[in-house]
């Protein structure tokens, strides 16, 4: 699953899955554009983006709900790299609560990061492809968005958008050579889910046929292979991660 000197964008490529995802790329020979509101994290993955074998890797600080800063970025990657042929939708938040206690602001945030920033991204990102006729497209759903969860109306109906939205770009572009496809992880192992308390995690991993979380690696697995050649027939496809919880 080659991807030697594709120029690869990573969003959220930080730390947690947008890392796994940017050093998966990087060791199949990927030049690696990084982008994050994050500085530091980046730092770390462009060290290991290098040392894994990325010809070029380079970060750039961007709030994927500003507009006009993604404009800019994307002409500054085209210029830096000599072109955009991997894009990788991966910026993500939440702010969990149940429904009836969700204050309309945490409504508003996790669905303008999570929806509408991949809907910027996409949208800048498929000019350059389409001029160029190639691009791959991975966004990153969830589980969630598969199914639901309770305490997370937001961050369900955002992961459900943009399986919504995968599916559409993958039939608007196809006639130009980019293809579409999502990844939707389920109990990952990040930070994140490192500091949960036991009683929640024995109950997740209950409901998860093989018994154990998934890594971070494992996501990035599946997003290298929609990136590579090898998917090239393949597109408006989501792929569920996620150990068997969601079938």
């Amino acid at each position: 699953m080659s991807v030697t000197d594709r120029v690869a964008i990573v969003t959220g490529g930080g730390r947690g899955i947008g890392r796994a995802i940017a050093v998966r790329l990087a060791r199949g020979g990927a030049k690696v554009a990084l982008m994050d509101v994050l500085e530091e994290p980046m730092a770390e993955t462009v060290k290991l983006c290098t040392e894994a074998g990325s010809p070029l890797a380079k970060a750039y600080k961007l709030d994927v709900t500003d507009e006009e800063a993604i404009e800019k970025t994307l002409e500054a990657v085209n210029e830096a790299f000599g072109s955009i042929d991997i894009l990788v939708n991966n910026a993500g938040i939440t702010r969990d609560d149940l429904l009836m206690r969700m204050e309309t602001r945490a409504w508003d945030l996790v669905l303008a990061v999570n929806l509408k920033g991949t809907f910027l991204m996409t949208r800048t990102a498929s000019r350059y492809m389409m001029r160029q006729r190639r691009g791959r497209i991975v966004n990153i759903a969830s589980v969630s968005g598969l199914a639901g969860n309770a305490g997370q109306a937001n961050y369900s109906a955002s992961k459900a958008g943009v399986v919504g939205l995968t599916k559409t770009t993958a039939r608007e572009l196809a006639a130009r050579n980019v293809t579409a496809n999502a990844v939707a992880p389920g109990f990952i192992r990040t930070d994140m889910t490192d500091v949960l308390p036991p009683a929640v995690k024995e109950k997740a991993l209950a409901n998860i046929p093989l018994r154990r979380m998934g890594e971070a690696e494992d996501v990035a697995e599946a997003v290298a292979f929609f990136a590579s050649d090898a998917a090239a027939y393949i597109t408006g496809q989501v792929v569920a991660v996620d150990g068997g919880m969601v079938m």
